[in-house]
């Protein structure tokens, strides 16, 4: 798999954040069957303002939030990557051949904020919203309480894995 992440704010999370945003999504994605060894996810570590104008030029909404998530695949069952080969070119890099799953964008704001409101750590929260995003890009979503309980379920296990449990 693989990562282009970029990290624009100045924050020191404590931690290497890429290997860490790098381990969630290989797990998440490991776990939802998408083909890791032929595939290629972007993230983006901003800030809160940085956030609030992607949210406001992509989504119409013009505030900030902790995560925002970019799928390039349009599933119509989760996390079924059995592509239609009339689809495989939207949904490829034309140069190498992989599968594009889509962009991740992080608040780092929210990510320490959020963190200590949970009472958790940056490093639990930071992974807690890339598992949540690595849904996403899967075609899972939480409009519904039967969906969010899917994918929130789907999180947890992925953190667990991990061993990044709530206490860390």
């Amino acid at each position: 798999m693989t990562f282009f992440v970029e990290n624009e704010t100045d924050k020191d999370f404590g931690f290497d954040e890429s290997e860490l945003i790098e381990q969630v999504c290989l797990e998440a994605f490991s776990t939802e069957g998408a083909p890791v060894d032929s595939s290629s996810v972007n993230v983006l570590i901003t800030d809160s303002e940085g956030i609030r104008l992607l949210n406001r030029d992509y989504r119409d909404i013009d505030s900030p939030t902790d995560v925002l998530s970019f799928p390039n695949i349009d599933f119509e069952v989760p996390s079924d990557f059995s592509i239609p080969e009339e689809r495989r070119a939207d949904y490829t890099d034309p140069e190498t051949g992989e599968l594009i799953l889509g962009d991740i964008i992080l608040n780092a704001d929210r990510i320490f904020s959020q963190a200590e409101e949970f009472g958790h750590s940056v490093k639990r929260e930071m992974a807690f919203l890339t598992a949540h995003s690595c849904l996403h890009l899967c075609g899972y979503d939480h409009m519904t309480p039967d969906e969010e309980k899917v994918m929130f379920s789907k999180q947890e296990e992925i953190l667990e894995k991990l061993g990044i449990t709530r206490g860390n």
